[in-house]
């Protein structure tokens, strides 16, 4: 700007030194026709001017305008809006002011083109045609109305001999309005024609005048700039952004994303703000050539010695005028280039601010970020620990194998829950929406895992204190075998068969799910906890005619004397079962029953054996019912047919 004052004190200088020379010699009153003469274009520097770079600045700006308006996306804090509007007004007033200087620019090469001696475009003599064309019909309307007036006038106080004459005047006079009127309406609608679809196509002005309508809500019909625009100050912004605070640590990332994309976008109009400023000074340079010369010229007619001939002092005269209308001519160019320079560094003042007030919420919201993702990692590092601790805790101080696993199940649960927990609550914001979300999630698990979700809610009965443990043998569907794992939500078997009353393992696994505990049409056979015995039974056919009490007396009396080798293990299970349950339930001990079967009378003596020794305790059962048979002659013609060692339960 201060070579810009220089400029205008060397201008208003150099005009008052002009009248200051010119006053010493008389100024003659009656010149020749120079007195009327234009003023003498030969004293003006020359003209460097290239009507494709103003275009090319215009395109430049209007691009940079639009990326100013619209190139930033809000972030959501309380001052987008204050940068926004700033960002809007000066992009407004440096488009405003390229215009205004591409109009003078215009003129000027327009001006250096005639000068120059070249011929104009076709699109601008027809343009000059039709304004010449509209200006003379307006000249002619305005004559012929005044005829009409005054005729008119005439009339009121004519005789009546010379009205018919008078009339006959303003007849032809309103025929002639009426036709230059119709004349001066169809070269407007020709120049309207003409303007609106672009024969005017030529020329630097007509090019001007096509960008300045791709932007009407900047410019709309008048490219004057609004000088004096306040700008809004904007407001410091909190400590901590709400928007930032209100959200876990998904809407934080998101958030922290939006930040850094618009500290990006802001960069990038940075850069494209400064590109649009020097294009702005390349298009000012030569201009500031031409004021520089043009001030040069002045001061070296100023210096030159004053002149005496009157000729020669209206030639100084003309010079000085030209000079200064040049003078007037750059001015009005190059000020608003200026001025628009002006604008462009208070844009970039403003988008800096705007950054500088995003890349502080960013700080805030990244130290956001860390510390709640600092909190996840140590609460889950902490959860971590206490599994850790549970589990050696458990292994050290639980001996029971069955109330371990119970342990580490429960564990293993609990450490689940707590993580989804913390995962819930560090990466979730919105819960109420969460709950509702859960709802459809929860119903949608219930429907397709059904089978899962039953499996799980049946291994909690199975642990429970009247549940299954690993060794325990076990009858379900049709499969009887040892438990040899129980998961939480499958159930594995060592499959046990054979023939009669001796079971041995087959090889084979077999899986159940958790849920048959639930079907009704698959029960479950298991031992009372803490038994480890069955029912097995010797049945002998009476003979007719037999002594079925001698029969009976010798048999019970040989299950007693096998029997009683095991009998103290049986005695032992039955007082565990004594301490578990609160029923009272009788000692187990052989016992004998006599009822009716097709084959005749049969005597049935029930005992208990232990499942493990159940085919050793039934083949020396078997041993000595034979031996007794044999070598008791009473017995053996007592009993008819073969006996049999049978279960007494199912499995």
């Amino acid at each position: 700007m201060n070579w810009i004052a220089g400029i205008i004190l060397s201008a208003l200088v150099g005009g008052i030194s002009v009248p200051a020379q010119d006053s010493k010699p008389a100024q003659p009153k009656t010149t020749p026709a120079s007195q009327n003469s234009s003023p003498s274009t030969d004293a003006l520097p020359p003209l460097q001017l290239d009507g494709d770079a103003a275009l090319h600045h215009l395109n430049r700006v209007i691009s940079w305008y639009r990326h100013a308006t619209t190139g930033i996306q809000a972030v959501g804090l309380p001052s987008d809006a204050i940068y926004q509007d700033n960002a809007k007004s000066l992009g407004g007033q440096a488009v405003q002011l390229a215009f205004q200087s591409a109009k003078g620019e215009s003129v000027l090469i327009a001006a250096q083109r005639k000068g120059n001696g070249n011929a104009p475009a076709t699109g601008n003599t027809q343009a000059q045609n039709l304004v010449q064309a509209e200006a003379k019909a307006s000249a002619q309307i305005d004559q012929l109305q005044s005829q009409l007036q005054a005729v008119n006038a005439q009339l009121e106080k004519a005789p009546a001999s010379k009205r018919v004459v008078l009339n006959s005047q303003r007849d032809a006079i309103q025929s002639q309005l009426e036709l230059q009127k119709a004349l001066l309406d169809a070269i407007r609608k020709m120049q309207q024609f003409v303007e609106n679809n672009g024969e005017i196509s030529g020329g630097l002005e007509a090019d001007i005048n096509r960008l300045a309508r791709s932007i009407p809500e900047v410019l709309g019909t008048a490219v004057t700039p609004q000088k004096g625009v306040p700008i809004a100050t904007p407001t410091p912004a909190p400590a901590k952004s709400t928007l930032a605070n209100s959200g876990g640590l998904i809407s934080e990332a998101i958030t922290l994303y939006d930040y850094m994309s618009a500290v990006r976008q802001i960069d990038s109009l940075l850069k494209e703000t400064d590109e649009t400023r020097d294009v702005a000074n390349q298009v000012r340079t030569p201009l500031r050539e031409a004021l520089r010369s043009t001030i040069q010229q002045s001061q070296q007619l100023a210096n030159q010695p004053p002149a005496t001939d009157p000729q020669q002092l209206q030639t100084e005269r003309q010079n000085f005028q030209a000079l200064t209308e040049r003078f007037k001519q750059l001015a009005a160019v190059s000020m608003p280039l200026s001025e628009e320079v002006v604008v462009l560094n208070d844009s970039r003042g403003n988008f800096d601010e705007w950054r500088n007030s995003i890349e502080r919420e960013s700080r805030y919201v990244l130290r956001s970020v860390l510390l709640r993702v600092g909190a996840i990692v140590l609460a889950l590092a902490l959860i971590l620990v206490l599994s850790e601790v549970w589990r050696r805790v458990t292994f050290r101080y639980v001996s029971d194998p069955r109330r371990r696993r119970q342990f580490l199940v429960m564990r293993r649960v609990l450490i689940g829950f707590l993580i989804g927990l913390v995962l819930i609550l560090g990466f979730v914001s919105e819960f109420s929406s969460l709950a509702t979300f859960a709802g459809f999630i929860t119903a949608g698990i219930a429907v397709g895992l059904q089978a899962v979700l039953l499996s799980v809610a049946a291994y909690f009965f199975i642990i429970g204190r009247w549940g299954i443990r690993v060794g325990d043998r076990i009858s379900v569907a049709g499969i009887t075998g040892d438990v040899v794992d129980i998961g939480l939500v499958r159930l594995y078997l060592m499959e046990l068969a054979g023939t009669g009353l001796d079971f041995y393992p087959t090889g084979r696994i077999v899986v159940f799910s958790n849920s048959v505990l639930f079907q009704t049409g698959t029960p479950l056979f298991k031992q009372i906890p803490g038994t480890e015995y069955s029912w097995h039974e010797v049945v002998i056919t009476v003979a007719p005619g037999g002594n079925h009490k001698d029969a009976e007396e010798h048999l019970v009396a040989a299950v007693n004397s096998v029997y009683s080798r095991y009998q103290d293990e049986i005695a032992r299970q039955h007082a565990n079962i004594e301490r578990r349950v609160d029923i009272q339930v009788q000692m187990p001990r052989p016992e004998s029953r006599l009822q009716f079967a097709d084959g005749g009378l049969e005597l049935i003596v029930r005992y208990p054996v232990e499942i493990r020794r159940a085919p050793d305790i039934d083949e020396e059962m078997t041993r000595k019912v034979l031996s007794l048979i044999e070598t008791d002659t009473a017995l053996k013609s007592a009993v008819s047919g073969i006996p049999k060692i049978r279960s007494a339960i199912k499995g």
